[in-house]
């Protein structure tokens, strides 16, 4: 397992569009990846999964952590914490 924490930096956080897009890079990878709000209660959702990152309430400032399980477990986290970053293409 592979793991790394980064924070929202998009001023709208992760709502429709940047979590559509976020699900859409998530999903371009085979390994098991989850997203979870550093601090917040309960377990970690798939990142695969538009409607359970919706229920995280990621905003703008949010630290988050994302795990991946599998072959390219690495790539998929680089590749997640770099999107949110970025902006989330925003």
């Amino acid at each position: 397992m592979y793991t790394e924490e980064t924070t929202i930096v998009n001023a709208t956080g992760l709502h429709a569009r940047p979590a559509s897009m976020f699900c859409k890079t998530a999903s371009g990878f085979s390994s098991n990846i989850t997203i979870k709000k550093v601090g917040a209660e309960g377990d970690p959702v798939s990142a695969k999964s538009m409607l359970a990152l919706m229920t995280q309430g990621l905003s703008c400032g949010s630290m988050i952590q994302i795990s991946a399980e599998g072959e390219d477990e690495q790539e998929a986290v680089k590749a997640l914490v770099a999107f949110v970053e970025s902006g989330c293409g925003e």
